[in-house]
C-alpha cells in the first residue's frame, strides 16, 4: 500500500464533540463490555468474538446504526461488525442492540483504516458496507476522502474470494471517482452489467444522511463489486 495515497496523518473524518445524551452515555458505560471491542494490534478470532464461525459483514461508518441493527435482526445466521468514530452514534446502536437482544453484532469505536490494518485478518469478511462516507466536497479536502486506491486495496484484501464491497453516496462527483477507483482494482469485478452503478439494495435501511439528502433533492448512487 502506497503511504502517499492515504497517509495516516490525514484522516478521512473529524471527531466531532457532538452532544451525547444521558441514555447514550449510559449505554456506553454499561453495554460496551458486552458488545464493544477495543482497538488493539491483535487479529480478531471469530469464535472468541462471536462464539461461532459464521459469514461476517463489516459496516464502516455506521452513523446511528439503523442499517446495521436492521441487517443483524434480519440475518441472525450472519455476524456483523460495526466501526464508527462518533460516540453518540455508538451509544445509540448499543441501546438498539440491547433492546432487540441482538447477539450477532460487535462494535469498534476507532479509525476504520487502523482497524482493517491491525485487527481484521486477510480474507476474514464476506461483505464490507460503506454507506454515505463524508464526500469532502471542497477540492482541497479531497485527500481526506476514505475511498481511495490504497484503502480499496486494503479492504479488498480483507474480503474472502466472492466477498462483496458495497458503497453508496449521494455526491455524484465522489460516486464517479469511486467507480473509477474500484474499477482499477484487478481483484474486483463490478456487478453492474453496464460497468456502472447498481440499483439500490432493498435491504439497505435509509440512513439519517440519506434521508436528509433526499429532502434536499439529492440522488443516490450504489456500487457493488465482488472479489474474484
Amino acid at each position: 500500500m502506497a503511504a502517499a495515497d492515504h497517509p495516516r496523518s490525514i484522516r478521512s473524518f473529524v471527531t466531532r464533540s457532538g452532544r451525547i445524551t444521558e441514555a447514550q452515555q449510559r449505554a456506553l458505560d454499561l453495554l460496551w463490555p458486552k458488545y464493544g471491542i477495543e482497538c488493539t494490534p491483535v487479529r480478531l478470532d471469530a469464535r472468541a468474538v462471536y462464539g461461532r464461525d459464521a459469514a461476517r459483514t463489516l459496516e464502516i461508518g455506521f452513523g446511528n446504526g439503523e442499517n446495521l441493527a436492521a441487517l443483524a435482526q434480519a440475518h441472525p445466521e450472519r455476524d456483523f461488525l460495526g466501526v464508527e468514530v462518533h460516540r453518540p452514534g455508538v451509544g445509540r446502536l448499543l441501546r438498539a442492540l440491547e433492546s432487540q437482544q441482538l447477539s450477532n453484532v460487535r462494535v469498534i469505536c476507532h479509525d476504520a483504516i487502523e482497524v482493517l490494518t491491525q485487527q481484521i485478518p486477510p480474507q476474514w469478511l464476506q461483505e464490507i458496507l460503506i454507506f454515505f462516507p463524508d464526500p469532502w466536497p471542497k477540492k482541497r479536502h479531497h485527500k481526506r476522502r476514505l475511498v481511495q486506491q490504497a484503502f480499496v486495496q486494503l479492504a479488498t484484501g480483507r474480503l474472502a474470494p466472492g466477498g462483496l464491497l458495497r458503497i453508496a453516496t449521494d455526491w455524484q462527483p465522489y460516486a464517479q471517482e469511486m467507480l473509477a477507483t474500484l474499477a482499477a482494482i484487478g481483484e474486483l469485478q463490478n456487478l453492474a452489467a453496464d460497468g456502472g452503478f447498481v440499483a439500490r439494495p432493498t435491504e439497505r435501511a435509509p440512513t439519517r444522511f440519506e434521508r436528509r439528502g433526499a429532502r434536499l433533492g439529492h440522488l443516490s448512487w450504489d456500487l457493488a463489486f465482488r472479489r474474484v
